[in-house]
């Protein structure tokens, strides 16, 4: 149930560690990517919650700092999420530019995968069973859809190149656009059939996909990037559908 509180009763509230921290991990409020981790302080979540700014507290300085300060990508934060322990923070967020100090628009990017045998410093070992782990090249760590995009993407940039056998599906639309429309309606006609013919919710799901597939196919090819879409359904969740629908200008 919904409580309220004051700011410094809420704060009060929170498990803050020996060193009078808690974790505060700031989130893409649309592509759902982890941006950053760190640490705050009683001020900072204050700062954060009142100013709306994501604000944390430097270990290594020593020092109160609000992300941005000085490279002006600041991180703009939404709602404030807390664990179910109340010792960690999610800052839902719209940041400005790129969130590492390295430029990357996340810090995680170095994926991590383990794998049977010996490491290379081990090799020799008569044990070549003991687990290693890997590290990838950097890479952006992607939810479904847009993992999706980045391959569509891939695709797309490699349409022209030689290859040998058959173009891909997607390739083959990306270069046939008037082919791809037809496949959205084609796929959107069978969604709307699996509720009119009673398919089930299997089949709905199954004709969900190949709707959003298609679809993300044709914005790539128009150049729309999925968080544009997802920009604007945010921007619709205060606004009642009759209301928006009447504020789009006219087509010509």
């Amino acid at each position: 149930a919904a409580s309220q509180l004051g700011v410094e009763a809420y704060l009060d509230s929170l498990k803050w560690n020996s060193d009078g921290l808690v974790v505060a991990m700031a989130q893409h409020v649309n592509t759902g990517a982890i941006l950053m981790q760190a640490f705050a302080d009683r001020t900072a979540v204050r700062k954060t919650l009142l100013e709306g700014k994501g604000t944390f507290w430097s270990r290594s300085r020593q020092s109160l700092w609000t992300k941005g300060e000085t490279s002006g990508n600041f991180i703009r934060v939404h709602e404030v999420f807390a664990d179910c322990d109340a010792d960690a923070l999610i800052y839902l967020s719209t940041p400005d530019g790129p969130s590492c100090h390295t430029g990357a628009e996340t810090c995680f990017f170095t994926p991590v995968a383990a794998r049977s045998g010996p490491a290379e410093e081990d090799a020799g070992d008569d044990d070549d069973t003991e687990a290693v782990v890997e590290t990838g090249p950097p890479q952006q760590a992607l939810t479904t859809l847009y993992a999706l995009e980045q391959t569509i993407l891939e695709r797309k940039a490699a349409l022209g190149e030689a290859s040998e056998g058959k173009p891909s599906w997607t390739a083959r639309l990306l270069a046939d656009p008037n082919l791809c429309c037809k496949k959205v309606r084609e796929e959107a006609d069978e969604l709307c059939r699996t509720y009119e013919d009673g398919e089930g919710r299997q089949a709905t799901a199954s004709e969900m996909a190949d709707v959003l597939y298609h679809s993300m196919v044709l914005c790539a090819h128009e150049g729309v990037a999925f968080e544009e879409v997802v920009e604007v359904l945010r921007g619709r969740f205060s606004q009642s559908g009759v209301e928006e629908k009447a504020a789009r200008a006219p087509k010509a």
